[in-house]
Order: structure tokens, then C-alpha cells, then sequence
């Protein structure tokens, strides 16, 4: 018997490799996940190694793996093999007859399990639970797509050995996975000035205090504000009440000017924390009025300030416009006032961008923690 080891992103990828090398009559004698690569015990990939024979016996003895248009394995085999059949080790073909038909399963399933239609294909009770958990979370379909056919893979490596609990932390295993590669975390003080935008009612200035108050309390740095929120009186006031508090230095700019002198005056410094104006995001010509104001060939670390309660669609188009300046991280603000988190993992996925920090609550200096892929999956599947 030939015996040989293969390896591959997924099951039907690794019995391609099968059929390819042995052929239909190889017969599969063990399948697993494993994980491969990293580095210091991070990131690592998942992957299906899958172990395969061709029996030296006749033709008629092995059992083949299955394609589409071949006659189902459970069929019996012709009168004339019947003798032989006799003669083959039972054990042995029991074995096998079980494996190519949990394969043939798996193909079905992967190859029909289609989201926007879930009567047409059953999902095993504990997959189709957390399905609908994402789905009320609002996790976006192509993500849901392929956790679903992962999690399927998952279930028959482990022979539907998974209790609801336990495809629950897979599935948070699996998405912190997703996104572990991005540089989550708050400030990283390797940029001298620090720009906070977004749209109105967001909590930016709120969040620009608790930035400076950790930055002040828990870094020991030496800060300065500026602000180029003109438009509402409030809005300044509200910015040098907590400068006062503080006892930091404010600059408000009017032009790019005002924000040259500002610079100059804060040079000793060693972060300037820099608010803007909320405006209709659906009005470009607001962010574009944002270069007449700030100097972005300067040193700038952008955070890009989203409330969770806010639609996904308009998440969406607030990034957009905002995508005319360099957007570094998210900051999600307003998590204490939702318990639907997947639009927040959704742009992070979806646009590849980090999160910085997450606020709960208007409280300065609470309220406020740094974002981790641990702790936002955590809010979405809620499982230790």
C-alpha cells in the first residue's frame, strides 16, 4: 500500500491533491487540522492535513472517493464482485466506507451551503445557532460565508464531536485569527502631532480629553491641544474647560496660518493632540476643508472616530469621504449604548484598518480602554 501525506488550506483543496497524485481509488485513512508557521507563537495558519493510501489489491476491493456523477458509495456492488467483497477485510472496509462517505458529505456541503438560502442545506444545530448569532450581531455576508464553510470543515474534522459552546469559542478563535495581523493599540507616540476626525455627534472632543488625560496620567507625556472646531462655540469651550482641568495649553486655528503659529508655539512639546469639526459627512467638500486648516505634511497620526450605534452603510461612507487624508485607526465610540457589535468588526475587517481605543460612557478619564482583537470578538460571540 502506498501511503502519502498531504496538505492544504481547506478539505476539498487537500482531496484535489489526493486525486490528482492516487487517484479515485485512494482511500483516506486520517484527516485534521493543524496549524502552521507564526512566529513567537503568533499568527499562525490553519490548515488540513490529510493522510492517504492506494491499496496495492485489485480495482474492485477499494472503495473509490467519490465525484458527482459516480453511483452513490452506499449502493451495493455488482452480483459478479459479490464473492470478492467476501473475501476483502471487513474491518478495514467498514472504516473506509464510513470516511468516504463523511467526505462526500463535507463536499455537498461545502459546495451548496449558500447563506441568503439556509433550507438549502441542514446545518448541524450547534453551526446554525452561532449562524444566527453573527447574523443578529450583523456580521456582513462574505465574512459569515466563510466562517460558515470553516466551521462546517470544522465540525466533521472533529466527527460532530462540538457542543454549542464549543463551536462558539472556535468561532472567536477563528475571527480574532481574521484580524490579529493589524497594529491594534493606542497611541503610538511615534508621530508628533495626533489628529482625531469624524462625524458629528460622535463623542470627538469627549475623546480627544481622555486621550490627553492618559497621556498625561498614565504616559507622563508633556501635551498641547489645538482645535479647528470653529464652527461651535460650544465646542472650544468645551475643549479649554478640559485644558483648564489639565492644565494644558489650547491654540485655536482659523486658517493654515493660525495652525503654522500653533506648531511653532508647541514645538517643546512632546505630543499636540488636534480636534476638528464635526460636519455632514456626506458633504466632501467638509473633509477637503480640512487641508486649508491643517498642515498634513506634518508629523500625523490620524484616528478616525466611529460611533457603534451608527449604521453599517454609513460607517461606510463616513470612511470613505474621509479617506481623502490618511486614516491610521479606528476609535468606536458609544459601545455602551448597543449590544450589536459587528459593524465594528466589519470595518475593521473590511478596510484592513487597526482600532485604537473603544469607549464606553462619557466619563474622562474612564470610559475608554484600548482596543485588542480580544476584546472587541469577545463583545460580538460574548464566550471565555
Amino acid at each position: 500500500m502506498k501511503v502519502k501525506k498531504y496538505q492544504a488550506a481547506s478539505m476539498p483543496e487537500a482531496m484535489k491533491l489526493v486525486r490528482n497524485e492516487l487517484g479515485n481509488e485512494a482511500i483516506i485513512l486520517n484527516s485534521r487540522v493543524i496549524q502552521t508557521g507564526g512566529f513567537l507563537g503568533l499568527f499562525k495558519k490553519r490548515s488540513i492535513e490529510v493522510i492517504a493510501a492506494l491499496d496495492a489489491k485489485p480495482a474492485e476491493l477499494v472503495k473509490p472517493i467519490v465525484k458527482e456523477k459516480q453511483r452513490p458509495i452506499d449502493l451495493p456492488l455488482p452480483a459478479k464482485n459479490s464473492q470478492i467483497k467476501k473475501k476483502a477485510d471487513h474491518s478495514h472496509d467498514s472504516i473506509s466506507s464510513e470516511l468516504h462517505k463523511e467526505l462526500a458529505e463535507l463536499k455537498t456541503i461545502l459546495q451548496n451551503v449558500k447563506l441568503g438560502n439556509s433550507e438549502s442545506i441542514p446545518l448541524p444545530a450547534p453551526i446554525q445557532e452561532l449562524k444566527q448569532w453573527l447574523m443578529n450581531q450583523g456580521i456582513h455576508d462574505e465574512l459569515m460565508d466563510a466562517l460558515m464553510k470553516a466551521a462546517i470543515e470544522q465540525w466533521y474534522v472533529n466527527r460532530g464531536n462540538m457542543t454549542g459552546d464549543k463551536v462558539r469559542k472556535w468561532a472567536k478563535e477563528y475571527l480574532i485569527e481574521q484580524i490579529s495581523h493589524l497594529p491594534f493599540g493606542g497611541i503610538s507616540f511615534t508621530k508628533k502631532y495626533l489628529l482625531v476626525v469624524g462625524p458629528t455627534g460622535v463623542g470627538k472632543t469627549t475623546t480627544l480629553a481622555k486621550l490627553a488625560a492618559a497621556c498625561i496620567l498614565k504616559h507622563k507625556k508633556n501635551i498641547a491641544f489645538i482645535t479647528t472646531d470653529t464652527y461651535r462655540i460650544a465646542a472650544i469651550e468645551q475643549l479649554k474647560t478640559y485644558a483648564n482641568i489639565l492644565n494644558v495649553p489650547i491654540e485655536v486655528c482659523y486658517s493654515l496660518e493660525d495652525f503654522h503659529k500653533a506648531t511653532e508655539k508647541f514645538s517643546q512639546y512632546d505630543l499636540v493632540l488636534i480636534d476638528t469639526a464635526g460636519r455632514n459627512f456626506r458633504n466632501r467638500k467638509y473633509v477637503e476643508d480640512l487641508k486649508n486648516i491643517i498642515d498634513f505634511q506634518k508629523d500625523i497620526e490620524t484616528f478616525l472616530v466611529l460611533s457603534v450605534t451608527s449604521k453599517q452603510k454609513d460607517m461606510e461612507e463616513i470612511y470613505q469621504q474621509f479617506s481623502l487624508i490618511t486614516i491610521n485607526k479606528f476609535i468606536f465610540s458609544k459601545v455602551d449604548e448597543t449590544s450589536t457589535f459587528g459593524s465594528l468588526y466589519n470595518m475593521i475587517h473590511k478596510k484592513q484598518k487597526a482600532a485604537a481605543y473603544i469607549t464606553n460612557g462619557q466619563n474622562v478619564p474612564d470610559d475608554f480602554i484600548p482596543a485588542t482583537p480580544e476584546n472587541i470578538v469577545h463583545r460580538i460571540i460574548g464566550v471565555d
